[in-house]
Protein backbone atom coordinates (compact mmCIF):
# COMPACT_ATOMS: atom_id res chain seq x y z
CA UNK A 1 0.00 0.00 0.00
CA UNK A 2 1.35 3.39 -0.96
CA UNK A 3 1.61 6.10 1.67
CA UNK A 4 -1.20 8.64 1.26
CA UNK A 5 0.83 11.39 2.90
CA UNK A 6 3.59 13.44 1.35
CA UNK A 7 7.12 12.97 2.65
CA UNK A 8 6.82 16.27 4.52
CA UNK A 9 3.50 15.27 6.13
CA UNK A 10 4.82 11.82 7.09
CA UNK A 11 7.97 13.37 8.54
CA UNK A 12 5.88 15.74 10.64
CA UNK A 13 3.62 12.91 11.86
CA UNK A 14 6.59 10.77 12.85
CA UNK A 15 8.25 13.69 14.65
CA UNK A 16 5.16 14.06 16.84
CA UNK A 17 5.39 10.51 18.22
CA UNK A 18 6.45 10.62 21.84
CA UNK A 19 9.35 8.69 23.22
CA UNK A 20 8.42 9.44 26.83
CA UNK A 21 5.19 9.92 28.72
CA UNK A 22 3.21 7.79 26.29
CA UNK A 23 -0.42 6.96 27.13
CA UNK A 24 0.34 3.38 28.26
CA UNK A 25 3.27 4.60 30.37
CA UNK A 26 1.15 7.31 31.98
CA UNK A 27 -1.68 4.85 32.68
CA UNK A 28 0.72 2.50 34.48
CA UNK A 29 2.32 5.34 36.45
CA UNK A 30 -1.06 6.68 37.54
CA UNK A 31 -2.20 3.23 38.66
CA UNK A 32 1.02 2.63 40.61
CA UNK A 33 0.56 6.01 42.30
CA UNK A 34 -3.13 5.36 43.04
CA UNK A 35 -2.31 1.96 44.52
CA UNK A 36 0.27 3.55 46.80
CA UNK A 37 3.49 2.60 44.98
CA UNK A 38 4.81 6.14 45.09
CA UNK A 39 8.52 5.66 45.63
CA UNK A 40 9.37 5.63 41.93
CA UNK A 41 11.49 7.99 39.88
CA UNK A 42 11.51 8.79 36.19
CA UNK A 43 15.21 9.33 35.56
CA UNK A 44 18.67 8.64 36.88
CA UNK A 45 19.46 5.15 35.60
CA UNK A 46 21.37 4.12 32.50
CA UNK A 47 19.14 2.82 29.74
CA UNK A 48 16.40 5.34 30.61
CA UNK A 49 13.73 3.08 32.13
CA UNK A 50 10.23 4.58 32.11
CA UNK A 51 9.73 3.94 35.84
CA UNK A 52 12.47 3.33 38.40
CA UNK A 53 12.27 2.04 41.96
CA UNK A 54 15.91 2.79 42.72
CA UNK A 55 15.80 1.67 46.37
CA UNK A 56 14.74 -1.81 45.24
CA UNK A 57 16.66 -1.77 41.95
CA UNK A 58 13.59 -2.39 39.80
CA UNK A 59 13.53 -0.82 36.34
CA UNK A 60 10.29 -0.81 34.35
CA UNK A 61 9.97 -0.26 30.61
CA UNK A 62 6.74 0.20 28.67
CA UNK A 63 7.45 -0.85 25.10
CA UNK A 64 5.38 0.09 22.08
CA UNK A 65 4.37 -2.88 19.93
CA UNK A 66 5.60 -1.28 16.70
CA UNK A 67 8.78 0.37 17.96
CA UNK A 68 10.05 -2.64 19.90
CA UNK A 69 8.81 -5.42 17.57
CA UNK A 70 6.13 -7.11 19.65
CA UNK A 71 5.92 -10.79 18.63
CA UNK A 72 2.11 -10.63 18.75
CA UNK A 73 1.33 -7.30 17.09
CA UNK A 74 4.26 -6.14 15.01
CA UNK A 75 3.49 -5.59 11.34
CA UNK A 76 6.25 -4.68 8.93
CA UNK A 77 5.80 -1.22 7.47
CA UNK A 78 4.61 -1.12 3.88
CA UNK A 79 6.96 1.66 2.80
CA UNK A 80 10.67 2.27 3.40
CA UNK A 81 10.96 -1.26 4.78
CA UNK A 82 14.75 -1.33 4.89
CA UNK A 83 14.91 1.93 6.86
CA UNK A 84 12.23 0.94 9.38
CA UNK A 85 13.38 -2.63 9.90
CA UNK A 86 16.93 -1.41 10.53
CA UNK A 87 15.65 1.16 13.05
CA UNK A 88 13.32 -1.26 14.84
CA UNK A 89 15.90 -4.07 14.92
CA UNK A 90 18.29 -1.50 16.43
CA UNK A 91 15.71 -0.76 19.14
CA UNK A 92 15.38 -4.47 19.94
CA UNK A 93 19.17 -4.88 20.06
CA UNK A 94 19.48 -1.85 22.36
CA UNK A 95 16.69 -3.22 24.62
CA UNK A 96 18.59 -6.51 24.99
CA UNK A 97 21.85 -4.68 25.76
CA UNK A 98 20.13 -2.50 28.37
CA UNK A 99 18.53 -5.58 29.97
CA UNK A 100 21.95 -7.28 30.21
CA UNK A 101 23.65 -4.14 31.55
CA UNK A 102 21.04 -3.50 34.23
CA UNK A 103 20.91 -7.15 35.31
CA UNK A 104 24.71 -7.17 35.59
CA UNK A 105 24.39 -4.19 37.94
CA UNK A 106 21.86 -6.08 40.09
CA UNK A 107 18.66 -4.59 38.70
CA UNK A 108 15.45 -6.44 38.01
CA UNK A 109 14.09 -5.41 34.62
CA UNK A 110 10.36 -5.56 33.96
CA UNK A 111 9.13 -4.92 30.42
CA UNK A 112 5.49 -4.52 29.52
CA UNK A 113 4.11 -4.31 26.01
CA UNK A 114 1.64 -1.52 25.41
CA UNK A 115 -1.01 -4.14 24.59
CA UNK A 116 -0.50 -5.77 28.01
CA UNK A 117 -1.29 -2.47 29.71
CA UNK A 118 -4.32 -1.95 27.49
CA UNK A 119 -5.57 -5.51 28.02
CA UNK A 120 -4.99 -5.97 31.77
CA UNK A 121 -3.21 -3.14 33.54
CA UNK A 122 -3.98 -4.70 36.93
CA UNK A 123 -1.94 -7.77 36.00
CA UNK A 124 0.98 -5.43 35.20
CA UNK A 125 0.51 -3.72 38.56
CA UNK A 126 0.49 -7.07 40.36
CA UNK A 127 3.73 -8.06 38.60
CA UNK A 128 5.39 -4.85 39.81
CA UNK A 129 4.00 -5.24 43.33
CA UNK A 130 5.13 -8.89 43.56
CA UNK A 131 8.66 -7.94 42.50
CA UNK A 132 8.84 -5.08 44.99
CA UNK A 133 7.51 -7.23 47.84
CA UNK A 134 10.12 -9.89 47.06
CA UNK A 135 12.76 -7.17 47.43
CA UNK A 136 11.48 -6.06 50.84
CA UNK A 137 9.04 -3.32 49.87
CA UNK A 138 6.61 -2.41 52.63
CA UNK A 139 3.53 -0.40 51.83
CA UNK A 140 0.90 0.58 54.34
CA UNK A 141 -1.30 2.29 51.75
CA UNK A 142 -4.81 0.85 51.84
CA UNK A 143 -5.30 0.67 48.02
CA UNK A 144 -2.75 -2.10 47.44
Amino acid sequence: MVDVLTKKQRSYNMSMIRGRNTKPEMRLRKLLFFKGLRGYRLFGVQGKPDIIFSKYKVAIFVDGCFWHKCPEHFNEPATRKRFWIKKIDGNVKRDNEINRMLKTEGWTVLRFWEHEIEKDINECYLTVLKELLEKGYRNDHKNT
